[in-house]
């Protein structure tokens, strides 16, 4: 009777819980930037930068209850709750994919000298300006061919990461995942970086603000030909001295060929 009275005693504190989260844009706003790393063991880590801000945004402080501390534990507590099953195969049948136990979530401070926006920046871009030589990421170009999987400058522990993914990749079950598309990066076919929308300025508005600065960097009197002509072609300095060395050699040539010929027929006269 216990078993089927726990559901029942349940269900308030359930309903007041998802209560609660569809309120949660009245009282804070959780924003986030993601970096993707790949180790040299071309295992994945991600760098998340996650912000608590007041309803309005980054311009207003977040509330009391919304210390760092509790962002933390929300961060723990999140990476441990998610899990995605796989499709199921008959050659690996179904996997359970999770987050590794190594979650360090810890509180982002700004230099004493610069504002909050700095610190995040340089943490970013210091995963982001990484290239594929310098950790386990495969190649920064796409295989086509099995032959490319072997002749692909990686490290033999990177190259059976990429033949599983072209071996998975010709599975009908996994035909969705594009393995064989993705197998230079391991099957990992995300951007690098993405943030949420409320993080910071959009892509749109960066692309209006610099058409707006192009257009008032243009002066009224400039004229812009959009009109391409060919109007001829010739040597450079040096290329003309040469060119002018190797005629001046041709003439030569064609000169004693015209006296030879002329003394070999006033001889045969």
């Amino acid at each position: 009777m216990c078993q089927h009275q726990a559901p029942s005693a349940l269900a308030p504190l359930i309903r007041q819980r998802r209560k609660l989260q569809s309120r949660f844009a009245d009282h804070a706003r959780l924003s986030f930037a993601r970096v993707a790393e790949y180790q040299k063991r071309a295992a994945v880590h991600v760098h998340a930068v996650v912000r608590l801000d007041g309803p309005a945004g980054p311009t207003e402080k977040p509330p009391a209850w919304g210390t760092a501390d509790r962002l933390a534990d929300a961060v723990r507590a999140s990476a441990q709750r998610v899990m995605v099953r796989t499709p199921y195969s008959a050659a690996v049948g179904e996997l359970a994919l999770r987050w590794g136990v190594q979650v360090d979530a810890r509180p982002l401070r700004a230099d004493t000298d610069g504002p909050d926006d700095d610190a995040v920046a340089a943490y970013v871009a210091k995963y982001v300006t990484k290239g594929a030589h310098e950790t386990g990421a495969g190649t920064d170009y796409r295989l086509t061919t099995w032959d490319d999987v072997d002749s692909a400058r990686v490290t033999d522990h990177v190259r059976a990461l990429m033949r599983t993914c072209w071996r998975l990749g010709g599975l009908p079950e996994y035909a969705p995942m594009q393995l064989r598309t993705w197998a230079h990066t391991l099957g990992y076919r995300g951007h690098i970086l993405t943030k949420s929308r409320a993080y910071s300025t959009t892509y749109a508005a960066l692309r209006a603000d610099r058409a707006e600065h192009h257009g008032q960097e243009s002066l009224p009197s400039s004229v812009t030909d959009a009109h391409w002509r060919y109007v001829g072609s010739g040597h450079s300095p040096g290329a003309a001295l040469l060119a002018a060395g190797i005629a001046e050699d041709l003439a030569t040539s064609r000169e004693f060929a015209q006296e030879a010929a002329t003394d070999r027929g006033g001889c045969s006269a």
